[in-house]
C-alpha cells in the first residue's frame, strides 16, 4: 500500500514504555496537524532476549523487526530510538524526519541521592552499555559497573530494592515517561559523553512512499537536529564501530561569524576505563557528516582503532 495524506498513517512501535511514549509524541503531531494515526506494536528479538546487546548482535535487534513489518506493509511509519539504528543503509527504507531532540545526555539515578563523585568508594553502579562502562571507569571514582538489562523501570527498580547502588540511563528516556526528577544527577558531557543520537528519535517510512515521507516531514523535521545527529553517526561509520561500540559524540549548534557552525566531541574508550582518546572539532552546519569523518579519522589517528577493535 502506498500511503497518502488522507489514510490513516499506522505506526510500528516497540511496546515498552519508553518507545510508546516516543511514538505517541509523534503521532500527537501528526494528529495535530489533521493527520489519521494508529500505533501497532511489535515485538523485537531485542525485547525478547534477556542476553546482553553485544552477545545477540548488538541494539540493532531493536531495529530489524520494525523494518520487515515496514517493508511488508503491515505498517506504513516506523518511529524508532536514533541511537538504535545500525550505521548502515536500509535498502527500501528513508529516513523521512528526524523531530526535535530531548536532553542528550545520560543521568545518574542513585539509591541516596548521590552525584557520581559523591557514591563510596566500590558503589555497584549498573549499566549494559560499553559506552557507559568505559567511560565510568574512566573517571577514577573506584565504581563496581555492573551489566544490567531491561527496561527504565526495571533498572531504576534495581535502585529501589537495592540490587545496585545507582543505575546510568538515558536522560531523555526519563523526561519522556516523566521520571526526570529521580535522577540525582544529570551527568555533564564533560564526564560522560553520550552515545551518537541519544534523544533523539528517527522516523522511517518506504522508499516509494514520497507522498508520505514528505508529509512526515513537513510535520516533524527538524533540521539543527537531523544536522548535529548526521554528524554525531558520521564518527560511528567512519570508524566502522556498532551502535554498542565504546564511543560517545554530542554536536551542539551555535552562531559562528559565518553563520550556523557545529560544535562536535567525540570520546573512545578502553573497557577497562585505563586509556581514552577525547577530540572535537568545529566547522559549518552545512558539513555535519564532512566533520564526522574528519573527527573519526583524528580518532584514529591519535589511537582509537586500539580501543574500539577497529582497524584504521
Amino acid at each position: 500500500m502506498t500511503s497518502t495524506t488522507l489514510d490513516t498513517m499506522r505506526i510500528g512501535t516497540r511496546r515498552s514504555a519508553l518507545a510508546l511514549s516516543q511514538a505517541n509524541a509523534v503521532a500527537d503531531v501528526l494528529r495535530s496537524a489533521g493527520h489519521l494515526v494508529e500505533l501497532v506494536e511489535v515485538v523485537t528479538d531485542g525485547d525478547r532476549s534477556s542476553g546482553a546487546l553485544a552477545d545477540i548482535g548488538g541494539t540493532g535487534v531493536f531495529v530489524t523487526e520494525l523494518r520487515h513489518r515496514l517493508l511488508a506493509g503491515d505498517v506504513d511509519v516506523a518511529v524508532h530510538s536514533y541511537k538504535d539504528l545500525p550505521t548502515g543503509t536500509a535498502d527500501g527504507i528513508t529516513l523521512a524526519a528526524v523531530p526535535p531532540r530531548a536532553d542528550p545526555r545520560d543521568a545518574l539515578v542513585s539509591r541516596d541521592g548521590a552525584a557520581l563523585a559523591e557514591l563510596a568508594l566500590g558503589a555497584r553502579v549498573g549499566t549494559g552499555s560499553p559506552r557507559r562502562t568505559a567511560q565510568l571507569r574512566a573517571l577514577g571514582y573506584g565504581l563496581e559497573v555492573e551489566p544490567i538489562r531491561g527496561n527504565v523501570d526495571t533498572r531504576l527498580r534495581k535502585v529501589a530494592d537495592g540490587e545496585i547502588d545507582a543505575v546510568v540511563v538515558a536522560a531523555a528516556g526519563l523526561q519522556r515517561l516523566g521520571r526526570l526528577a529521580e535522577a540525582s544527577e544529570v551527568i555533564d558531557p564533560g564526564q560522560m559523553l553520550p552515545a551518537p543520537a541519544q534523544g533523539a528519535l528517527a522516523v522511517e517510512c518506504r522508499d516509494g512512499d514520497a507522498g508520505l515521507a514528505e508529509t512526515l516531514g513537513q510535520a516533524l523535521d527538524e533540521p539543527h537536529t537531523r544536522a548535529v545527529v548526521a554528524a554525531e553517526r558520521a564518527v560511528l561509520t567512519a570508524l566502522e564501530a556498532g551502535c554498542s561500540a565504546p564511543i560517545g559524540a554530542l554536536a551542539d549548534v551555535s552562531l559562528g561569524d559565518d553563520g550556523d557552525e557545529i560544535y562536535l566531541r567525540a570520546v573512545a574508550a578502553s573497557l577497562d576505563g585505563g586509556r581514552t582518546v577525547r577530540l572535537s572539532i568545529t566547522g559549518p552546519l552545512a558539513d555535519a557528516n564532512a566533520l564526522g569523518t574528519q573527527l573519526a579519522a583524528d580518532l584514529l589517528d591519535a589511537g582509537a582503532a586500539d580501543l574500539i577493535g577497529t582497524n584504521p
